[in-house]
């Protein structure tokens, strides 16, 4: 007989998820949570409570369905009930990008150089689960610095998970996309496109202009990157996102290179990650096994050596949910 080896003895679990609750942030067109109460223990000695919210509450993990109709080798775009739950565990690194201005769209040579910091090789990302740590989720808040300010990753992270085919990606911030690809901005989206304004009481793309240049927000304007960067440099970042995903290019890359690939994404990720920045772990954020589903709530946690943990308090939610 096989001797039993606990896979846990000298680890420890680390919380990646935000706690959920009826005041917990939600995308800015979602409603509330609902949390109410059909049993008490005082009137029927039992408590039963019920639910309703969106799947994509709090920390949660994107299935293809949610942004596709179609992944990119021609099947139809998968639920989360069709997604393996090899998908969603596996060896991880965590890199640390909380150096970057707020606001920054992250990029290839940005998530090169935090890999170089942890040991990790390019050719050990194969299968492997990446998840950025930005601190964005030290302000998890329905705020406008939470949502409309944060730090995000576009077409170049998205390119570069292909490029080293990792398993899955989690990000600490509102979505698997910087706010400018997403409905946040002003016009990628449609009917959904909410067109925000930011602090000044302007659209938001005047604040990112004069914060970053006009040739940086162009990454969120198919027409004005083309302009400055010219045909051939849009079709080679975005090109493959309006070619299967089969949308404005700009619109929500990332989501569309990693979900289009089937991979799956995490947003939110929350709880003490600042635990694990820059380290190796094995993550586990395995989702409701909901029928057609588009995404799930998931208890996001990470296994790590109990001495390679980072020496940082834990996180505190003032708020109980935020």
């Amino acid at each position: 007989m096989t001797k039993y080896v606990n896979p846990f003895e000298g680890k420890v679990i680390v919380d990646l998820s935000h706690p959920v609750g009826s005041q917990s942030p939600q995308w800015p067109y979602f409603p509330q949570p609902e949390i109410t109460r059909a049993h008490g223990l005082a009137k029927s000695g039992v408590l039963t409570q019920f639910f309703k919210m969106p799947m994509h509450c709090g920390t949660h993990a994107d299935s293809p369905r949610h942004v596709i109709e179609t992944e990119f080798d021609g099947r139809r775009a998968r639920y989360t009930h069709e997604m393996d739950l090899n998908a969603y565990c596996g060896p991880a690194v965590c890199l640390d990008l909380s150096h970057l201005e707020q606001w920054t769209l992250i990029k290839a040579d940005h998530m090169d150089e935090a890999l170089a910091k942890t040991g990790v090789s390019h050719a050990e990302l194969k299968d492997m689960i990446v998840i950025i740590y930005t601190g964005m989720s030290e302000i998890w808040d329905d705020s406008k610095q939470y949502y409309h300010y944060a730090t995000g990753v576009g077409a170049s992270v998205g390119h570069w998970c292909m490029k080293h085919d990792i398993k899955a990606l989690g990000v600490d911030q509102q979505a698997l996309d910087h706010p400018l690809h997403t409905s946040i901005g002003e016009k990628l989206a449609g009917k959904l496109s909410m067109g925000l304004e930011g602090y000044s009481g302007l659209p938001l793309r005047h604040e990112y202009i004069e914060k970053f240049g006009i040739e940086e927000f162009a990454h969120f304007d198919r027409e004005l990157y083309k302009e400055i960067h010219g045909e051939d440099a849009y079709q080679e970042l975005y090109g493959l996102v309006e070619e299967k995903g089969m949308c404005n290019g700009v619109w929500e890359p990332c989501h569309k290179l990693l979900l289009g690939n089937g991979k799956v994404g995490w947003e939110n990720v929350g709880g003490n990650v600042a635990k694990i920045a820059g380290k190796r772990c094995t993550i586990v954020g395995a989702p409701l096994n909901l029928y057609c589903g588009d995404g799930s709530m998931t208890r996001l946690m990470a296994i790590i050596d109990k001495d390679d943990v980072n020496d940082v308090p834990d996180r505190v939610y003032p708020y109980g949910d935020h």
